[in-house]
């Protein structure tokens, strides 16, 4: 026997291997061709075999089910993704994860019920190229060689391990010839279709597979009514364990036919997948990329503002053109708000599918637009990798909760509760955003919500423009007319100070919703001329571009902390929601001209507050010691 002390040491013993019992292997002998063609040749008559053995009676494809129905879990391991650092291997490593990521898409959350065969190829499926499959290292003869879906057994390992540990009963599994990292005792090799692992759960179970960023998780869950199981949380497999398996890339035998020879390292890549062209990410994405990322972006065309993204200096570009298109076909279609929503998040799924084709193996850190953030992470596609998000709105957690309390208080606004998106879609969201390294925005409130994680933007202001005196009782509306744009508080403050406002955005709240105020439409190219202020009470504003214009041109802004602008000279921020501190606000920056604000004024949030759910605080303009700032009489 070799001492495993000896055997860890070095390549003393070259000729010698230990088996999982410590006792000596056969002498390894060369590899060879014609050797290699034997071995394909059994292969396929194996795979043959099997196939015939089990037409029409082989175990079946078992259903997916929803992760809530199996809260309890009965066996869990964890391992490392990354088990071989050194540089040669890297290329081959990115293939491994590669690989279980497009395995834990097939396999995750899979409903196993009680006495009935789990087959892991006929769950999951061959591991062809043609199904995101790359190449990776597998045991071949004594030999890790690089393979398509090489890497899955760390998968089959981890399997074997938690349905042993949650009781299942094993109906086939196959050890590994030689010693591999994380394969001891409780290992399980696969190869399609004739090596598989198979076994029946004691009671319905559910099986998850989830690539994190640094560790595969395998996992097998149980329904509230099941008892006495669980959880049985395994230790990961020690990274120290001494393979007895030759690398090609490594092991020495230059006159082998398998030898790979000396490689250089590769190096990783940075992917920007994007969608929404704001000025700001354009600045960001130009100078943060280098010479080897690869940009996704929706089309080329540099005639339209939307898609008009800098192209150069990138190793590879991809395009989503006919998805693209068709978004535009269903937003023009789309008949109302809800139509419009659905079609948008649709539009948005096809293409994050598309997108996900610049995620090659070697792309280790993305930059993602929020719009296509939940299919990515839905999908497994930032799975081992570091990602940072282009936030161009609140979390859809957020709005929702911001709209239900508005709507709840306010049940004659149809609109603040005319659309929610999938629960689903909600939870992908929340996790993906959990999970990123970087929250990238302008947006002031935003990027409160994320504390040091935020990398928070200046936003973009245009050149100014000339404009006509102002009118003291006119004021601008950017909108559009609806709820949650502020309508209802900016009509009855127009009211109450009989201002004209000038509408510039659609009406969605009814033909008659500006009765009683004097309103009149523009010049969409010169929509603030004349104006006193433009004012955007909104309880929710992506993007603010509106407001930014007219600060931009010297026009006085009043806006909510929604608006996601930083305190300056000309801005009012006011609490959404709350109409009387809305008059205040104008009476102080537009209606007493002694008073014109020449510096902004805000309320100030408690450093424990947020604004979550849009429950207005009392406002300053009605508090003692407010900080109005006055240049005097």
């Amino acid at each position: 026997m070799i001492p495993r002390d000896i055997v860890a040491a070095g390549r003393d013993w070259p000729q010698m291997t230990v088996s999982d019992s410590g006792m000596r292997l056969p002498e390894r002998a060369l590899p060879t061709r014609l050797g290699a063609l034997v071995f394909q040749l059994k292969t396929n008559l194996f795979r043959a075999r099997r196939s015939l053995i089990e037409m029409g009676r082989g175990p079946r494809r078992l259903a997916r089910g929803k992760p809530v129905e199996f809260p309890i879990v009965a066996a869990q391991l964890r391992s490392a993704l990354w088990s071989d650092p050194r540089p040669s291997e890297r290329a081959l490593q990115w293939g491994k994860v590669q690989n279980l990521r497009a395995a834990a898409r097939l396999l995750d959350k899979t409903v196993l019920p009680a006495g009935e065969v789990f087959s892991f190829w006929r769950q999951m499926g061959p591991a062809r190229a043609t199904r995101g499959f790359v190449a990776g290292r597998m045991l071949q003869e004594g030999c890790l060689v690089p393979a398509t879906g090489g890497g899955l057994c760390q998968l089959s390992n981890a399997l074997y391990a938690v349905a042993l540990d949650a009781g299942c009963t094993i109906i086939e599994r196959h050890a590994h010839s030689r010693l591999v990292p994380g394969a001891r005792g409780r290992d399980a090799t696969v190869a399609w279709n004739y090596v598989d692992l198979r076994f029946t759960a004691p009671a319905d179970m559910m099986l998850r597979v989830i690539v994190q960023r640094d560790e595969l998780v395998v996992s097998l869950h149980a329904p509230p009514t099941v008892r006495g199981v669980g959880p049985h949380i395994s230790p990961p497999p020690q990274g120290d364990i001494q393979q007895d398996a030759n690398s090609c890339g490594s092991c020495g035998e230059a006159s082998c036919f398998r030898h790979e020879g000396a490689r250089p390292a590769p190096v990783g890549r940075t992917a920007y997948l994007v969608d929404e062209n704001w000025p700001e990410f354009r600045a960001y994405v130009a100078g943060k990329r280098t010479a080897n990322d690869v940009l996704a972006l929706p089309r080329r065309d540099q005639r339209s503002a939307r898609y008009a993204w800098p192209m150069d200096g990138f190793a590879r570009i991809e395009t989503a053109t006919l998805a693209t298109l068709t978004r535009s076909v269903r937003l023009r279609l789309a008949k109302d708000g809800p139509q419009k929503r659905s079609a948008e998040l649709a539009s948005a799924e096809a293409l994050a599918r598309r997108h996900a084709r610049a995620l090659k193996p070697d792309v280790m850190d993305v930059v993602v637009a929020q719009s296509l953030l939940p299919y990515l992470w839905r999908d497994g596609h930032l799975s081992g990798r570091r990602f940072s998000v282009l936030m161009t709105r609140m979390p859809m957690t957020q709005i929702e909760a911001r709209l239900d309390v508005s709507a709840a208080a306010h049940p004659d606004r149809h609109t603040l509760a005319d659309f929610r998106a999938e629960r689903s879609l909600v939870n992908a969201e929340t996790e993906a955003l959990a999970a990123a390294d970087r929250i990238i925005t302008p947006h002031t409130e935003i990027a409160a919500l994320f504390g040091d994680r935020a990398v928070r933007l200046d936003w973009h202001k245009p050149a100014p423009r000339d404009r006509t005196p102002p009118f003291r009782n006119r004021i601008a509306f950017p909108g559009p007319t609806i709820a949650r744009k502020g309508a209802y508080e900016l009509r009855e403050a127009a009211r109450a100070l009989d201002f004209e406002v000038v509408l510039v955005g659609s009406d969605l709240e009814g033909a008659d919703f500006w009765a009683g105020v004097r309103t009149r439409r523009t010049d969409p190219e010169n929509w603030f001329d004349g104006v006193a202020a433009v004012v955007q009470p909104a309880l929710l504003e992506d993007a603010p571009r509106g407001l930014l214009a007219a600060l931009a041109s010297g026009v006085p802004v009043i806006a909510t902390p929604a608006c996601g602008l930083p305190p300056q000279d000309g801005l009012t921020l006011a609490p959404a929601d709350d109409t009387s501190a809305l008059i205040e606000a104008l009476r102080v920056s537009v209606a007493s001209p002694r008073r014109a604000i020449s510096a902004s004024w805000s309320y100030s949030l408690p450093a424990h507050a947020s604004w979550e759910g849009c429950v207005p605080p009392p406002h300053p303009a009605c508090a003692s010691g407010g900080d109005h700032a006055s240049p005097g009489p």
